[in-house]
């Protein structure tokens, strides 16, 4: 069937308030993002097929009540009859969604328009008047702490700002609340940016934008380094005010340097390390900004020091680079140096970062889940010189091993969870193997946290701290990273409260993994 709406009907929708009656959108993914795009779909009065693996009957019921149809594609690999009856004019991608499969396939044959929900909300952005302003964060790791650090700041000097995009709250959402905002901080992922134009009516123009480190991640939906990073850069396109990099990263300054921006946005750097003009760092013990600033060449502003930034929880090494990078962004938007201060005192880290749980019996338990990636880990075993690591989980194509070697002399040993533990302890085998490796044989949901904490116990002395920093994603035995995080704080309490023998766990081997 061919598409009856032209590329150029497609340009014209750039407003709340533009002409979408009738427009026929199939909407792939039933989560929260696809949820999203649907019901603002169905409020500018387009005509909505939501395809979907799987729904509940109260998103069904849902879905019915706004007036979009849905339906199920229990075999990915198949495209429904239903949407090839639909004809549809644009489909609406919910992050994370494999490149091969089916419906997209689908789509760029018959040359359907594919967007994201980025892109989507971009062009009706102005539902209220006057639309919000964007600053946009991606990173490997500390998109969400930044994020939340940046909204916070704003909002400590008085501004409506609002934290949206991956860090959970959809942007469609944000741009249809009664109230409206002044901005919006949007984290994005790499699945978002992969779909996100560079150019064009649908491209986003942020007021500052920030990409906060690069390592492989998500390899296996980009399918090479090079395709991540690219998308990665996309966050830099069009930024009017600042391009946000970090100076130990030279691949985020590359990103800002291949970038199309608007003229007169500038490159600003952050770093720990002492800050050149149009930086922000660090001398000794101050957090200083050298960018906003009239005299910028030969004077400093002090933003805060090391000291308050422990007093807030906020003085590990990866978290006060997260807050330069905040800082950089809100001070390239207007906001005072004084403001930035008082702001960051009041700021409290978010769950699961690095988050102390327990002290007992001079060990120290933290629960780090957020360590979704082994960059992420890797700030995390910096942090601390004599580790019990809990570590495993869905590895997403990237190999553990650089990791397990750069940390091997801070390791007394490793608890191993994850349904498919084999390439963990491969690569323990490789790099590290004088490390005393157990692995959980528990593989149900309830029963992974207790195991792994008793063992981690039991491998635990005086001085350590039992980290929970899986460098994995969570999928394969919980709901997410926060459900990780929780069954993992409420198994430390429950084992403090009094805990038995370990009667649950073998030392590793080269069948570890094995159910």
């Amino acid at each position: 069937m061919g598409n009856s709406l032209t590329v150029r009907d497609l340009n014209a929708l750039v407003s709340w308030h533009a002409d979408w009656r009738d427009v026929r959108v199939v909407v792939l993914g039933l989560g929260v993002t696809g949820f999203s795009a649907a019901d603002t779909l169905t409020e500018l009065g387009a005509s909505v097929l939501v395809v979907a693996s799987k729904a509940s009957d109260e998103r069904a019921a849902m879905l019915e009540a706004i007036g979009a149809t849905l339906e199920l594609q229990p075999d990915a690999s198949v495209v429904p009859p239903t949407v090839d009856a639909f004809d549809p004019e644009l489909v609406i991608v919910s992050p994370g969604y494999p490149l091969d499969h089916s419906l997209l396939v689908w789509a760029v044959e018959r040359n359907v328009p594919v967007w994201g929900d980025i892109e989507l909300a971009w062009r009706v952005r102005d539902k209220l008047g006057d639309p919000a302003d964007w600053i946009v964060v991606t990173g490997t790791n500390g998109k969400t702490t930044t994020v939340q650090l940046v909204a916070h700041l704003l909002g400590s000097a008085g501004l409506r700002a609002a934290a949206v995009g991956n860090i959970g709250v959809p942007v469609l959402d944000a741009i249809r609340y009664p109230a409206g905002f002044d901005v919006f901080v949007v984290e994005l992922s790499s699945f978002q940016l992969h779909w996100m134009p560079r150019t064009g009516p649908g491209a986003i123009a942020p007021a500052a934008s920030a990409c906060l480190n690069i390592a492989d991640d998500h390899l296996d939906f980009h399918g090479s380094r090079d395709a991540y990073i690219e998308a990665k850069g996309t966050v830099f396109w069009n930024t009017r005010l600042a391009c946000v990099y970090n100076r130990a990263d030279e691949v985020t300054m590359h990103l800002v340097e291949e970038a199309e921006v608007q003229e007169g946005c500038r490159a600003i750097g952050f770093g720990l390390d002492t800050p050149g003009p149009s930086d922000l760092g660090m001398v000794g013990d101050l957090i200083v900004d050298r960018a906003f600033l009239d005299d910028r060449h030969k004077a400093a502003l002090e933003l805060t020091t090391h000291g308050e930034l422990s007093a807030a929880g906020l003085a590990s090494p990866h978290t006060v680079a997260n807050v330069l990078a905040a800082a950089a962004l809100v001070r390239a938007v207007g906001m005072t140096a004084e403001s930035v201060r008082t702001g960051l005192a009041t700021f409290r880290i978010d769950h699961h970062r690095t988050e102390t749980v327990a002290t007992h019996g001079g060990i120290v338990w933290v629960d780090d889940s957020k360590a979704t990636n082994p960059h992420a880990a890797d700030a995390a075993l910096r942090s601390f010189p004599s580790v019990v690591w809990i570590v495993g989980g869905l590895l997403k194509g990237v190999d553990i091993g650089p990791l397990v070697e750069r940390h091997r002399g801070r390791l007394r040993g490793a608890v191993i969870i994850g349904v498919n533990r084999q390439p963990v302890v491969e690569a323990f085998e490789r790099h590290a193997p004088d490390v005393p490796l157990i692995h959980v044989e528990a593989t149900d949901t309830d029963g992974v946290m207790p195991h792994a904490v008793r063992i981690a116990g039991g491998m635990a002395s005086q001085g350590d701290t039992v980290l929970m920093a899986p460098a994995a994603a969570s999928m394969d035995q919980f709901i997410d990273y926060a459900d990780r995080g929780d069954r993992f704080a409420a198994a430390v309490r429950s084992y403090l409260g009094g805990a038995g023998d370990d009667d649950d766990a073998r030392p590793a081997g080269p069948d570890a993994g094995s159910s």
